[in-house]
C-alpha cells in the first residue's frame, strides 16, 4: 500500500549520487553519510541507498526544486500507465488523453502535456529517453514493480542536460543488485489483470536483474482494452578492488490498444463510459527497445568518470479519427536514437575553501527519424499526407564547480553548450532541407544555498535552457534562418528539514521564453501536418509550497501545492488577441495530500488524493475552461506473512467525474477519466 515516510537529508544525498552510475542496491542499508548543511532537495518515500564510491554527485548539486520519490511510494501502485506514477509528485501535472498508445504524459513549471511544446528531459537509469518530439514513450516499458526511485529536478539550472530540458529533467532509477526477488498479482475494476516480477541476483562482483510484466484491461470506456508485454535485463561486473565496473542493461515492451475516441461535451457528461461510432476502427501498437552500455571507474584519487552508450527505438502505429466531422488518419513513427554520455568528476584538497569539485561532461545524439501519415478509411490508406526522413543531431558540453567558501554557503556555477545538425527529406514534395544553424547554443548557470540553521537553508538560482522545433520544425524549409529559443529562469526558495518530525519548502519561480514556438498538431489532417508555429515572448511564473510531517513512528502527512501561470506577453504578429492571454491547458494550481496510518504491526491504512484547476482550451481564452478536479483515493494493506501482503486501493472514492479536453484548429474533444475502480493485489518477496 501507499507509503509515504520521509527519511533524513542522507537519502536525499546518497539517492542524488545513485542516477550517474544507475545502480541501485534493493537491500543495501543507509549509509550513515551525512549530506553537507543546506541543500534543497525532499525526499518523500523509503529509498534504499549504498555507499557505492562510483557513484558521481548529481541531484545534490542541482540547487533547486529538487524531489526523490522512493520505490516503496510507487511499486505498489496500480496504474495503466507509468506516467501517472507522477501524481505523487509535488508541482507536477499529469495530462490524460486515455487514447490508446498515447495515452498521457506529465510536465511541470507551467507547461503542458499537449504535445505542442515537451519541456522534461526524460532519463531511465541515466539513459536519455525522449522521443523526437519530447514525449515520452519509452516510460511505458517501466513498470512501477521495477522502480528503485525517481528523481525530478525542476527548473533552469540544471547543466548536465541540454535538449527537452526546458524546465527540467526526470530520472527514473530501476531496481539493480540485491539477491531478493518479489512479484505481484492483481485484478480490478474494468477488467484489470496484471502480473509483475522481479529478481535480482548477485555473485562476487556480477549482479544481474530481471523484470517481466503483463497488464490487459478493458478499460473504463467502451472501445478501451490494452494488452503490455514488458521485459528487462541489467548485468553489471565490479572489479574485486571496486575502482570500476561495467554494465549492460536491454529493457523492451510492447503495446496493443484499441482508442476509446474523443467525445462531445455533451456526451461527455451524459455518457463517459461511452465510446462515439466513429472510433470504432481506430487502435494503435506500439514497441520500444532499449539497450545501453555503463562504465564507471576511479580514474585517480580524486577522479572518477563515467560513460554511457545507448540504442533506441521507438515504432508507433495508430489510426485515429479525432471527430466526427474529420477523417481517419493513419500515424506511422519509427525512429532510431545512437548516443553517448561521458563525465568526470574532479575533487581536489583545496585551502582556500572548505571543499571544491569540478565536474564536466561530452554527450550526443543521432537520431534517425521516419514519419508517415495516410488517410485512411477502417484502417485502408486512401491517400498520403505525410512521407518525412529526418536526421538530427545534437552534441553538447559542459562544465560546473561545486565550491563551499565556509561551511553555510555552497555556489555552483555551471555553463553548457549545444550544437543541432541534421537534414530533412519530403519524399512527397522531393525536397530536402538542412536544420537551421543555431550555431553554439550557450546556457550559464549559477546556484547557491546558505544554511541559515542546522535545520533551515535559503536557496536561489538562475539558468537558461533552450527549445528548437521538432519534426519538421528544426529544418530550414524557407528562406532565412531561425534562432533558438531561449529558457531563462530563476528561483528562489527556503527549505526546512527536522529528520525526526518534519520538513518543508517553499519557493517562487519565474521562466522567460525569447520566442517559443509550437507544434501545430492539426487533428484534421487537412492543416497542421506537423508544422510549428510561433507562440511568441511568454512568461510562467507560481509557487510552491511543501511539507511532510511525522508525527510518531505510525502516522505520516503530506501536502503539497503549486501556484502558476503561463501567459503571453508578446505574442506572434498574425495573433494580436492572443497578448497577456494564457497558454493553453495549464491549470493554475495543482495539489496532493495524504495520510498513511500503521494502524497496527500488519495493518497499515491510507488516504489520499491530487486535484488540479480549470484551463483554457486555446490561446484567446474566449471558448471557457476546463479540466479541473479532485481525486480521492484509501487504501489498506495486510502483512499477512513475513514478506507476504494483501492489499486493496479504492480509486476516485467518490466517482467523481472529470475530463481532459482539448481545442485545435476548429476541432475540439473531451477524454472522462476512470470513475470509482477497486483494486486487489497480492504480493510476496523471497
Amino acid at each position: 500500500m501507499i507509503r509515504f515516510f520521509s527519511v533524513p537529508r542522507m537519502a536525499a544525498y546518497s539517492c542524488a549520487c545513485l542516477a550517474a552510475s544507475v545502480c541501485v542496491p534493493t537491500h543495501a542499508a543507509d549509509s550513515g553519510v551525512q549530506p553537507p548543511p543546506g541543500d534543497s532537495a525532499l525526499t518523500l518515500g523509503k529509498v534504499q541507498v549504498s555507499a557505492d564510491p562510483l557513484s558521481l554527485p548529481t541531484a545534490r548539486s542541482v540547487l533547486s526544486s529538487v524531489d526523490i520519490l522512493g520505490g516503496d511510494l510507487l511499486q505498489d501502485q496500480h496504474v495503466d500507465y507509468s506516467w501517472e506514477l507522477l501524481m505523487r509528485a509535488p508541482g507536477v501535472q499529469v495530462t490524460q488523453f486515455k487514447m490508446g498508445t498515447d495515452a498521457g504524459r506529465f510536465s511541470f513549471r507551467g507547461f503542458n502535456g499537449e504535445g505542442r511544446v515537451n519541456a522534461v528531459k526524460l532519463l531511465i537509469d541515466g539513459i536519455p529517453s525522449n522521443d523526437n518530439a519530447g514525449g515520452m514513450p519509452y516510460l511505458d516499458a517501466v513498470f512501477p514493480l521495477d522502480i528503485a526511485a525517481i528523481e525530478i529536478v525542476r527548473g533552469t539550472n540544471d547543466p548536465r542536460y541540454g535538449l527537452n530540458a526546458i524546465a527540467g529533467n526526470v530520472d527514473v532509477l530501476t531496481r539493480s543488485g540485491g539477491n531478493d526477488g518479489r512479484a505481484s498479482i492483481t485484478a480490478g475494476s474494468f477488467g484489470t489483470r496484471e502480473v509483475q516480477a522481479s529478481q535480482g541476483i548477485e555473485r562476487g562482483g556480477w549482479s544481474q536483474n530481471y523484470f517481466a510484466a503483463w497488464r490487459d484491461g478493458n478499460g473504463y470506456r467502451d472501445h478501451a482494452d490494452a494488452r503490455k508485454r514488458a521485459f528487462a535485463g541489467k548485468w553489471f561486473y565490479t572489479a574485486p578492488d571496486a575502482t570500476w565496473r561495467a554494465g549492460l542493461s536491454a529493457r523492451y515492451y510492447r503495446n496493443a490498444a484499441l482508442e476509446a475516441g474523443y467525445l462531445d461535451y455533451a456526451s461527455a457528461q451524459r455518457a463517459p463510459r461511452s465510446s462515439p461510432d466513429y472510433a470504432r476502427d481506430d487502435r494503435s501498437e506500439r514497441q520500444t527497445g532499449q539497450v545501453s552500455l555503463y562504465l564507471d571507474a576511479q580514474l585517480a584519487d580524486a577522479v572518477q568518470g563515467s560513460a554511457k552508450l545507448y540504442w533506441n527505438r521507438y515504432q508507433n502505429q495508430r489510426w485515429v479519427r479525432f471527430t466526427e466531422a474529420g477523417a481517419q488518419q493513419e500515424r506511422d513513427t519509427d525512429e532510431t536514437q545512437r548516443g553517448f554520455l561521458a563525465k568526470a568528476s574532479w575533487r581536489p584538497e583545496v585551502d582556500w575553501a572548505t571543499s571544491f569539485a569540478l565536474e564536466g561532461g561530452i554527450d550526443g545524439q543521432w537520431q534517425d527519424n521516419t514519419s508517415q501519415r495516410y488517410r485512411t478509411v477502417a484502417r485502408v490508406r486512401t491517400a498520403p499526407l505525410r512521407d518525412w526522413d529526418f536526421d538530427l543531431d545534437t552534441r553538447g558540453a559542459y562544465v560546473q564547480a561545486v565550491i563551499r567558501p565556509f561551511e553555510r554557503l555552497q555556489l555552483v556555477p555551471g555553463y553548457r553548450v549545444d550544437w543541432v545538425d541534421g537534414s530533412f527529406l519530403d519524399r512527397l514534395g522531393g525536397a530536402r532541407y538542412p536544420a537551421y544553424a543555431y550555431g553554439a547554443i550557450k546556457q550559464p548557470k549559477l546556484s547557491a544555498v546558505f544554511a541559515l540553521t542546522a535545520q533551515a537553508s535559503a536557496y536561489a538560482n538562475i539558468g537558461r535552457t533552450f527549445q528548437i522545433g521538432s519534426g519538421n520544425g528544426a529544418y530550414r524549409s524557407q528562406p532565412g534562418n531561425l534562432a533558438p529559443s531561449y529558457n531563462d529562469g530563476w528561483e528562489a526558495g527556503l527549505k526546512f528539514a527536522d529528520a525526526k518530525r518534519l520538513d518543508a519548502r517553499i519557493a517562487y519561480w519565474e521562466q522567460r521564453a525569447s520566442d517559443e514556438v509550437a507544434t501545430i498538431l492539426g487533428v484534421d489532417g487537412t492543416v497542421g501536418t506537423g508544422e510549428v508555429g510561433n507562440v511568441g515572448k511568454t512568461l510562467r511564473r507560481g509557487w510552491d509550497a511543501q511539507l511532510n510531517l511525522r508525527p510518531d513512528d505510525r502516522w505520516t502527512l503530506w501536502l503539497a501545492y503549486s501556484r502558476q501561470r503561463a501567459l503571453i506577453v508578446t505574442p506572434d504578429p498574425s495573433a494580436p488577441a492572443t497578448r497577456g492571454k494564457e497558454i493553453e491547458n495549464v491549470p493554475h494550481y495543482l495539489a496532493n495530500a495524504g495520510i498513511d496510518w500503521q494502524a497496527t504491526p500488519r495493518l497499515k491504512l491510507s488516504a489520499w488524493g491530487n486535484a488540479q484547476g480549470d484551463y483554457y482550451v486555446e490561446r484567446s481564452n474566449t471558448l471557457g475552461r476546463y479540466g479541473g478536479y479532485a481525486l480521492a483515493n484509501v487504501g489498506a494493506t495486510w502483512a499477512w506473512r513475513a514478506q507476504r501482503e494483501l492489499s486493496l486501493q479504492l480509486k476516485n472514492l467518490t466517482d467523481r467525474h472529470y475530463v481532459y479536453a482539448w481545442y485545435d484548429s476548429g476541432s475540439s474533444g473531451y477524454s472522462p477519466g476512470d470513475g470509482r475502480a477497486l483494486y486487489a493485489s497480492l504480493s510476496w518477496g523471497w
